[in-house]
């Protein structure tokens, strides 16, 4: 061929028809012969290859293990042309009995662990065989039962299917996604699907609510519980997709909780990973740490040790539940190869419905194979008696003739089997007694025969048939359900602040905005160490389990998490790095405590109102409003409240004037300018020649103490009477001396 030549097509088509029916028919492929199982022996094309090829090696049940390597060797290279690594792992997915409910190989060596279930043995290592209960799969594969196809390059013949004799469908479910699809079926319990068989075989018409007083629920191949509502489980049947939920099982022990059982698919070692990442990050203070104790004989037992017996142990395991992989969900999608070879979601009663339908035709085509090989049987052996009959003259025509077959065909009236038969016949045979056993043969398969056409003759004896072969099965495979169904609340994660240990603490905010916390009540703020150029601002006794209120000088308010602040052992770091306050604000106040403790909260203008300290949490970095401040006015220290009812409000303005009401009189809002406390002029605050210099919610019977450069004024609770007006007066003078105040506050 001329290199130089152009290529010439025989076809000629668009490029976006060719790509278009090339990705169909991959898609087709990929949902057909690779992904999607088949509801008649429920397995994929390449489980199903596994299986056929290791009962072609012989490896049944009895049998002696044999290597891995040449089981796959034999699948790739006969029946299914992938890579032998997605084969191996195929072939361990169904020897790993946490995986599936009822494996079909038998392993031996390493297959595998709960923790990982991909640390598996290279194949050269393990060796296998088939499992008891893949013999319902391969038991009647000879018995003419099903279709074969040709192998990929067509020297050998493989099972289009297996005959099932069970819904293995259902009992060991499966997962896989293909284009534009997947499936997810959970694994069901033996002796529950074999009598919803049974109950469906008997009353066709039977519900998805009267299967269901048989199946209960998947059965997964470990002991946790499935929690899911009755109405949940009721729902996936009904439809065909939902989802599962599996919660651990767990035990108290002397105080420590033990944990027996975990949920499908879940490993022990990512669990105590998420546990410890919680307390590495102090989320879980109650708990003083864990163990894992299992071993060959208990393979999950992991020991969780509280710090007292004062823990809530029902609470603190509902919060593990909702953060960790101690309770998991599993999507439930019943899509299947329906026995039309087409893809579908199917609700139970139609699952089994069509799964039935195939073991009939499974059966039917068993029966009709068997009653051509009696007849064939029968045939022959009538054949072989006429020839004992006559035996003297049939060893003449033998002897005599040079082609006897057509001779003895029409003398005694035989067919060309029968007189091939008698030809093959070995002289041993021809003794009297073998007589004698063709006539009890005969009897026997004439008997038999009478019995398989009345079975085939009537649907009542084939169901009945049908109904006793799954009884059986049942027997001898069944066992107790492992995963109990057990109806639980929805697991609640405990509250962040619930999960910090409540320790003192002390809030420190210096002029410059930047913030610590120091352990305990006991701190002097004042004698901290501060960074050259900087001061102290304000402090705020609080818990670690609190959140931390900051005020600016604009009047927006921001919150964080106090366990989040910088430790006092430090000089602290900037709120300006935590939060995101207005060009030019600065931070002037903290307050921490309980989210319903009552604040006064002011400006220097002479407007202010109670609010609670919940309503200054803020989730943004860029806070919120609180405080509108009129035209140069500032925000004063928020003054917390003891008492809203008998609480006094005690104002003070630089002048020295001092006024007291009941502080009552003022709102409770969560925002705003508030009322005016104290007259003064707008033009005076805007000067700055007059404003307040600080407020006081006072609690009855309690001191004032006032100051004044280096000088200080006591009021006894009896002196302020003298200074008490109506809200929003300008108050009276102070005593000579102290006209010039610098603050105030109760003794």
């Amino acid at each position: 061929m001329n290199m130089n030549q152009p290529l010439e097509f025989s076809e000629q088509q668009p490029l976006h028809q060719f790509t278009e029916q090339a990705y169909l028919e991959y898609s087709m492929y990929v949902i057909l012969d690779r992904a999607l199982p088949n509801i008649g022996d429920g397995l994929k094309p390449v489980q199903r290859r596994i299986v056929y090829a290791m009962s072609e090696l012989g490896l049944k049940v009895g049998s002696k293990f044999k290597k891995s390597a040449r089981t796959v060797g034999d699948v790739i290279g006969k029946f299914h042309p992938h890579g032998d690594s997605a084969c191996y792992e195929a072939m361990v997915l169904m020897a790993q009995d946490f995986a599936y409910r009822y494996p079909l190989i038998d392993g031996q060596g390493n297959w595998g662990s709960m923790d990982d279930p991909k640390s598996f043995a290279a194949m050269r290592y393990t060796e296998s065989k088939l499992t008891a209960y893949a013999e319902l799969l391969l038991k009647e594969l000879g018995e003419g039962t099903v279709d074969w196809v040709p192998n990929f390059d067509g020297t050998l013949e493989e099972p289009k299917l297996l005959p099932a004799r069970l819904p293995n469908i259902l009992l060991n479910g499966g997962s896989g996604i293909a284009v534009g699809m997947a499936t997810d079926i959970p694994p069901h319990n033996l002796r529950e699907v074999a009598s919803a068989c049974i109950r469906l075989l008997e009353s066709p018409r039977s519900t998805i609510e009267d299967l269901l007083e048989h199946i209960k629920g998947p059965d997964y191949p470990t002991d946790a519980e499935i929690i899911s509502s009755q109405e949940e489980i009721q729902t996936i049947y009904e439809t065909g997709t939902g989802s599962i939920r599996m919660r651990a099982i767990y035990e108290i022990e002397n105080g420590d909780i033990v944990i027996t059982a975990l949920p499908y698919q879940s490993s022990g070692t990512k669990i105590q990973q998420q546990i410890a990442a919680q307390i590495e990050a102090k989320k879980l203070p109650m708990l003083d740490n864990l163990r894992d104790e299992s071993d060959h004989e208990t393979p999950t037992r992991l020991v969780l040790f509280p710090r007292s017996n004062r823990v809530d142990i029902e609470q603190f395991m509902d919060h593990l539940f909702a953060t960790t992989d101690l309770e998991k969900s599993y999507r439930v999608n019943l899509n299947m190869i329906g026995i039309d070879g087409r893809p579908q979601v199917k609700n139970l009663r139609k699952l089994l419905t069509e799964w039935i339908e195939f073991r009939t035709t499974t059966v039917r085509n068993r029966l009709e194979y068997r009653l051509e090989k009696v007849n064939k049987r029968i045939h022959i052996l009538e054949g072989q008696l006429i020839a004992f009959l006559n035996i003297d003259e049939v060893i003449a025509i033998i002897r005599e003739e040079d082609k006897p077959k057509p001779v003895l065909m029409q003398r005694f009236g035989i067919t060309s089997d029968q007189a091939e038969a008698i030809l093959e016949l070995k002289l041993r045979h021809l003794a009297r007694l073998e007589e004698m056993k063709i006539r009890g043969e005969l009897n026997d398969l004439a008997e038999e025969r009478d019995k398989l056409e009345l079975t085939l003759g009537s649907k009542r004896r084939l169901k009945t048939l049908i109904r006793k072969e799954i009884q059986e099965d049942a027997e001898q495979f069944g066992d107790d359900r492992r995963s109990p169904i057990v109806e639980r609340k929805q697991a609640q994660a405990l509250d962040q602040t619930a999960l910090i240990p409540s320790d003192p603490v002390t809030i420190v905010l210096s002029q410059k905005g930047w913030v610590r916390a120091a352990k305990g009540h006991e701190i002097d703020a004042q004698e901290l160490k501060y960074r050259d150029g900087d001061a102290y601002r304000s402090a705020a006794a609080g818990k670690s389990n609190q959140l931390s209120v900051f005020l600016d000088s604009t009047g927006r308010s921001y919150s964080l998490a106090t366990h989040s602040l910088p430790s006092a052992r430090g000089l602290g770091e900037p709120l300006s790095g935590k939060l995101s306050p207005p060009d030019g604000a600065e931070f002037v106040s903290v307050l921490c405590g309980q989210a319903e403790t009552q604040y006064l909260v002011s400006s220097d203008a002479g407007y202010g109102y109670v609010v609670k300290l919940g309503d200054l949490y803020s989730k943004n970095k860029a806070g919120k409003a609180i405080l509108r401040l009129p035209k140069g006015a500032e925000v004063l220290p928020p003054a917390p409240v003891s008492d809203y009812e008998t609480d006094r409000v005690v104002a003070l303005s630089n002048e020295g004037r001092l006024l007291v009401f009941g502080l009552k009189e003022l709102p409770e809002l969560a925002k705003g300018k508030g009322l005016k406390i104290m007259q003064i002029p707008s033009a005076r605050v805007a000067s700055r020649e007059e404003y307040l210099v600080a407020t006081i919610s006072l609690p009855i019977n309690s001191n004032l103490i006032i100051f004044s450069g280096q000088r200080h004024l006591t009021l006894k609770s009896r002196d302020l009477e003298a200074y008490v007006g109506e809200r929003g007066r300008r108050g009276n003078k102070l005593p000579r001396g102290f006209q010039n105040v610098s603050g105030m506050q109760v003794e």
